[in-house]
């Protein structure tokens, strides 16, 4: 079984994303920090931490302008 672990970038809530996956933990964790910084005062932008095995998505922590959450925006 091999884990991916995703970031993923959305400027509106139901818009389009860009995302990017590793096998590294640590290289999402990573652009996931970048990205909160760059975007994460934008008004309905949504960056989301993932970890993808056996072709199910874990929401590890969800970023928008209220601030972070663990697991999914709600």
């Amino acid at each position: 079984m091999v884990t991916k672990h995703l970031a993923r970038l959305q400027f509106a809530t139901a818009g389009p994303a860009v995302e990017g996956e590793w096998t590294v933990p640590g290289t999402a964790q990573d652009r996931y920090t970048e990205w909160v910084g760059l975007y994460g005062s934008k008004p309905n932008v949504v960056i989301q931490l993932i970890e993808e095995a056996d072709g199910r998505r874990r929401v590890r922590k969800t970023w928008t302008d209220q601030g972070e959450t663990e697991g999914p925006a709600t």
